[in-house]
């Protein structure tokens, strides 16, 4: 691979994304927190902090796992239905170059709304005098963000072989199917029957375990897990994501057009 043609892939996704007008989420975001703030004192006295910042960081997951799902399925999915990947891979560049330098872009305009949206979020709390452990949100806002990479993998391998709107769909499921990974696991063993719970096992097994990833009710509690489970789980999510993005160039290798 070469790093220069990536990085040209990269950037010009980054600023397709952009121009896609990615960025009004975040202001989306700046808009339900301040309602939020207005209307929460009225309906939840004394615990109103604490609903605040679980709120946010909530606001800040939705919006992003809804950008991570259509905008990475959109990315391919317009090139592929427009025929202009055809074109772009006239050019001197690899199939596996071209499926990381749209995924890196993708991630990284991500990023700057995610980063948009947290900068947001403390400002507001630090209006309010809300007291918040800055290192703790900071952490599990990394984690998010891991764990978004991890969805727009998953959105480009369904966007390759499917229309954009069924892969952000199919993408959407495998990440509340992630979410609950765990709990199908203890369904198996609930229900007694070794059928069912080698089903759950394997469910476990394929699907991403991203409650790993999800430290946002402890970051507002400032408690996070030891730092070796903290590394273990980033490695986790970063080779997860690594082996969709080879399963997605060899699928996409695969394809005529």
């Amino acid at each position: 691979m070469q790093p220069l043609r990536i990085w040209a892939i990269a950037t010009n996704s980054f600023r397709e994304v952009i121009r896609d007008r990615i960025l009004y989420f975040v202001g989306v975001f700046a808009l339900i927190l301040v309602v939020a703030a207005r209307l929460l004192p009225e309906i939840a006295a004394l615990t109103e902090d604490k609903i605040l910042l679980d709120v946010g960081i909530g606001t800040i997951t939705l919006i992003g796992v809804l950008l991570a799902a259509f905008a990475g399925t959109g990315t391919i999915a317009r090139e592929i239905e427009r025929r202009t990947v055809a074109i772009a891979l006239t050019k001197p560049m690899s199939r596996a170059e071209f499926i990381l330098g749209k995924y890196l872009g993708l991630w990284a305009a991500i990023g700057l709304a995610i980063a948009g949206m947290g900068l947001l979020y403390l400002a507001l709390m630090s209006l309010l005098g809300i007291t918040y452990p800055l290192g703790a949100l900071l952490i599990a806002l990394i984690y998010l963000l891991i764990e978004l990479g991890l969805v727009v993998a998953i959105a480009i391998v369904f966007s390759i072989f499917t229309g954009s709107t069924l892969a952000g769909v199919l993408a959407l499921g495998i990440y509340l199917m992630g979410q609950l990974s765990r709990d199908w696991v203890e369904l198996g063993k609930l229900s007694k029957n070794a059928t069912i719970e080698a089903i759950t096992q394997g469910l476990y097994l394929v699907l991403p375990d991203l409650a790993r990833l999800n430290l946002r009710n402890e970051a507002v509690y400032g408690i996070l897990p030891a730092p070796p489970d903290l590394l273990a789980d980033a490695a986790y999510g970063l080779i997860y994501a690594g082996t969709l993005l080879a399963i997605a160039t060899l699928i996409f290798s695969r394809r005529q057009f």
